[in-house]
């Protein structure tokens, strides 16, 4: 059965910095360069997430829009945008996750599937990609 998918993008603007709390500066320096820098720095986000699914036979959809614009209105847009990442998403608190764009592109995935499980959608998140800019994104996706 031939399977569909659909992509939407949100932006996101936030803070935030690499830095493994057991680590001290001089090796967080060495290690993460100028993403260690104390005094945190910031990116103007762009992030892709796209879902897969059959399409519904009544409404031709693989996902119900205003379902996902909500998962991702919440889960990315009101959790993320104007936030220091580690200062103020648990996830990324130091000794938790490092906000790498591989790990948002995860955290990402995971939230907005359990959101769209919750909307009563079938549909899959397969594939979510992260721009920190023009030359710089990660991807998360189903092999």
């Amino acid at each position: 059965m031939p399977r569909h998918s659909l992509t939407r993008r949100v932006r996101f603007a936030a803070a935030h910095r690499y830095r493994r709390p057991e680590w001290d500066d001089a090796t967080n320096a060495r290690i993460f360069g100028a993403c260690a820098n104390p005094h945190y720095h910031g990116h103007s986000y762009v992030c892709d997430v796209t879902v897969e699914g059959a399409l519904d036979a009544t409404t031709g959809f693989v996902v119900d829009l205003g379902v996902l614009d909500r998962a991702l209105a919440h889960e990315v847009r009101e959790r993320y945008d104007h936030r220091n990442l580690n200062l103020e998403c648990p996830e990324f608190a130091d000794g938790a996750l490092i906000p790498t764009g591989e790990q948002l592109a995860t955290v990402i995935a995971e939230r907005v599937q359990r959101a769209l499980a919750e909307g009563a959608q079938t549909a899959t998140v397969t594939r979510v990609v992260v721009a920190e800019d023009e030359s710089l994104w990660s991807s998360w996706e189903i092999a």
